[in-house]
């Protein structure tokens, strides 16, 4: 692969080629396994395999050969699609969506096992000839059919699978999978005709890809869905509860306020849960094939449900390991050179600015945060978004979607804070453990990438992010 400044060194991503949605987070002997859709071929989007890392800390990732690889005259000649890996009584357990050459949006739920569970790469697998589903289930006029995401509940083994119906009407179906190899439909989980999904999501979806759900450590549970309208639109949830096989909404919002995470998906661990998205590229795909890759998946992130019922967000703890031993700033209004990656937090007291880079034209890229309306704005104006998947943009009225507000309830004239994640082309803004804003900006030849902050009662410490001597 060629050198490409803008390329994430730290985040998960193929060594060249395609990758998207992050697949089947797990936890085996040790290790922390990540799969993700992958194109071993070409950075575009089909040929899509499983690529394969693992790590012991989340920071330190070992690339392991393709998981998934699809079978021809199989189930999934077209295609390994999106999924989750479980423990199924020992065995490793890929559980998949698989597509042949006639599958005209309906998917089936495929099986692979780990050939050798004591190992703890888990580098070979073995796939079942038949899907466990072999689509979806008859009278519901399903023309959207995938994902699988397997979890448990009430005492059993359950299943989720992303839906749309011909009316437009998009929902998440629920299959009882106690039995791996025996799938019973268990009815509608949700859909958009339910109130409180039909505010929070809106009408523009007419179909929910990628669902994911947890429970939190206080007994809600999250249901994550990307929001698709025959393309990616928006990644977003809802909290509430499972009862009797449905979910019970009672509120929600956007997972991130940026237009560049999509697919996101989940780990339930003891007394957390993580969760990875895909950053597509916004750059146009000439500048994708001169550069050799595509997609990278985000940094981890460890997500709650607070008091109010809106969701908490914030770096995987486990991301200071890349922190250099001594910062490069600790204190505002002093110009400071910006490493290609680097891990920054700023408080405002005042109205704060933090300017990240100038163009040659003089315009600047930064972070405003102000206390008073409580609210968190990144301009990017003279860096805009270029081809990609499309924008996804929360805006304020007249910045022509190149401006990103974000504003956090509750924090209305007290201090705000915001770690920033940037890693090559990479940005993650988090904004007080509320929000979170991920944008890929892509840096030019002869743009001055400097730090400066600047407001009254500011503070600011920024380490550059190097690769971690040690777990």
């Amino acid at each position: 692969m060629t050198h490409d400044p803008n390329a994430p060194r730290f985040r998960v991503r193929p060594p060249a080629h395609w990758a998207n949605d992050p697949n089947g987070p797990f936890r085996w002997r040790g290790r922390h396994h990540l799969f993700f859709q992958h194109n071993p071929q070409a950075p575009v989007h089909t040929n899509v395999h499983w690529g394969h890392v693992s790590s012991p800390d989340l920071v330190h990732w070992e690339h392991h050969p393709i998981a998934l690889t699809p079978t021809p005259g199989g189930p999934d000649e077209a295609g390994c699609w999106s999924g989750c890996v479980v423990d199924d009584d020992g065995v490793p357990t890929a559980v998949y969506t698989g597509v042949d050459h006639r599958h005209t949006g309906l998917g089936t739920v495929c099986l692979a096992r780990a050939v050798v569970p004591d190992d703890e790469t888990l580098t070979d697998w073995k796939p079942l000839p038949t899907p466990v589903v072999a689509g979806p289930p008859p009278g519901l006029d399903v023309v959207m059919f995938r994902d699988p995401f397997v979890f448990r509940a009430e005492g059993r083994r359950w299943a989720l699978v992303g839906a749309g119906h011909a009316d437009g009407t998009p929902s998440v179906l629920l299959y009882d999978c106690e039995d791996l190899l025996d799938w019973r439909f268990a009815g509608v989980f949700l859909d958009g005709r339910d109130p409180v999904a039909a505010e929070v999501f809106g009408d523009k979806a007419t179909g929910w890809e990628c669902p994911a759900l947890y429970e939190t450590p206080g007994g809600d549970w999250v249901l994550v869905v990307s929001l698709w309208d025959g393309a990616p639109c928006a990644t977003a949830y809802l909290t509430g509860r499972v009862d009797a096989g449905r979910f019970a909404a009672r509120g929600g919002g956007r997972l991130d306020h940026g237009r560049d995470l999509y697919a996101a998906t989940l780990l339930q661990e003891p007394g957390r849960a993580l969760l990875w998205g895909w950053s597509w590229e916004a750059r146009g795909q000439d500048e994708v094939d001169r550069a050799g890759w595509a997609g990278v998946l985000t940094a981890p992130r460890v997500i709650d449900v607070g008091p109010d019922g809106l969701l908490r967000v914030a770096p995987a703890p486990e991301l200071e390991l890349l922190r250099a031993a001594e910062p490069f700033v600790t204190e505002p209004g002093v110009r400071a050179p910006l490493p290609g990656a680097y891990d920054l937090t700023v408080t405002a007291r005042s109205r704060t600015t933090v300017s990240l880079a100038r163009s040659a034209s003089g315009a600047e890229l930064t972070v405003v945060l102000d206390p008073e309306d409580g609210n968190v704005t990144l301009d990017r104006d003279d860096w805009p978004r270029t081809g990609g998947q499309g924008p996804v943009t929360v805006a304020t009225p007249g910045t022509r979607g190149r401006e990103v507000t974000v504003g956090t309830p509750g924090t209305r004239g007290r201090d705000i804070t915001v770690r920033l994640l940037v890693d090559g082309s990479l940005f993650e803004l988090f904004v007080d453990d509320r929000a979170s804003v991920t944008e890929r900006i892509y840096r030019r030849p002869d743009d001055v990438t400097e730090l400066l902050v600047t407001g009254e009662g500011a503070a600011v410490t920024g380490w550059e992010q190097v690769p971690p001597t040690s777990g």
